[in-house]
């Protein structure tokens, strides 16, 4: 297969363009017409079969989905047993949702072979979407999610599973091309607007490492090719890399800041009894990991700062992370229990 559709980008930014740190922490007023030219880098898993549609013959379909849209768009290179590829957008919001429009037409027009039949005039795009900005597409017990599908014509499902080795979650959006651009168009915006909630997202790659070993050779994926193994550098990334100092530190290269903020009732679950869970964190990372006394904002949302090399600092992220889903998947099966109690009563 022709390398066309390999590309390399400069870093994305999802809706801010080198926000300074101590820049006020007010939200920009977005209209309709500033959320069209808003940059933004938006990631879909799809099937080798369907990479190699939406790729075309020598690249076709791709350079055409360009040069249509003003989009860089490519596919990740294609992994021995790995079935699942990635294909990465970016531009403005309104070039990305017509890509996506133009990738799922071309799905339509000539489906991949599959053991299900399609229906003729849909398609499915499973989005890759940071795990700490699916509440915003959510909304309030599921208000937005539900008003996109309504307005758009599309049908939406929200993964509960983060994938592995990342902090990424999957959306589908099924529906026709122009019912999927119509939803890509609102999710973006979404995205744009809370762009500070993704700014620490480990991407999802089909080729991930074992996270379970601690063995140093993992690396934040930031969006700059140089992040990327060899077999997946043609995909771009989510906005907000973490910030680089001069310092460096012991674990091999220069120190990075990245901050995360933490949802108040869940703080106690990751300091743990006496501190002893947060200090095994630091532990096992070798990351310094600081707490804010004080909520940031409104939200009531604890920041959470962590220092260390690029590896250093994605196992405390990932570690992080994972105690949360722990808590989550806990407090959910407690509340099972208790609804079972009332259903038996």
């Amino acid at each position: 297969m022709s390398d066309i559709h390999q590309q390399q980008y400069d870093q994305p930014s999802n809706g801010h363009i080198d926000q300074q740190a101590d820049q006020s922490d007010e939200q920009p007023a977005f209209t309709e017409e500033s959320f069209a030219v808003a940059p933004l880098t938006l990631r879909a898993l799809v099937s080798s079969k369907e990479a190699g549609v939406i790729i075309g013959k020598q690249g076709k379909n791709v350079a055409d989905m360009r040069d249509a849209t003003g989009v860089k768009a490519g596919v990740s290179k294609p992994v021995p047993g790995v079935h699942d590829r990635v294909l990465t957008v970016t531009g403005t919001l309104e070039g990305v949702a017509r890509a996506y429009a133009m990738a799922a037409q071309t799905l339509i027009d000539s489906p991949p072979p599959a053991a299900i039949p399609v229906t003729s005039n849909s398609t499915t795009i499973r989005l890759l979407v940071a795990h700490s900005q699916m509440g915003t597409i959510i909304g309030r017990q599921g208000s937005k999610i539900k008003q996109i599908q309504d307005d758009c014509n599309v049908r939406m499902v929200a993964s509960k599973d983060i994938l592995p080795g990342s902090t990424e979650r999957i959306v589908e959006v099924h529906g026709a091309a122009d019912a999927i651009r119509l939803a890509v168009w609102e999710i973006g915006k979404c995205l744009i607007a809370d762009w500070q909630r993704g700014s620490t997202t480990i991407l999802y790659n089909p080729q991930a490492k074992d996270y379970t070993s601690h063995s140093g050779s993992m690396r934040t994926r930031t969006g700059n090719p140089a992040d990327f193994d060899n077999g997946d550098a043609s995909s771009g990334a989510a906005a907000g890399a973490p910030t680089s100092g001069s310092s460096p530190s012991n674990g091999g290269g220069p120190e990075q800041t990245q901050n995360i903020a933490i949802p108040a009732d869940m703080v106690g679950c990751i300091i743990g009894r006496g501190g002893t869970k947060i200090q095994d964190i630091r532990r096992v990372s070798g990351a310094r990991i600081s707490i804010a006394k004080q909520p940031h904002d409104e939200s009531g949302e604890r920041m959470f700062t962590i220092r260390g090399t690029a590896d250093e600092n994605e196992r405390a992220l990932f570690l992080l992370y994972e105690q949360l889903e722990n808590e989550k998947v806990r407090r959910q099966m407690e509340q099972e229990n208790v609804d079972q109690e009332l259903e038996q009563e």
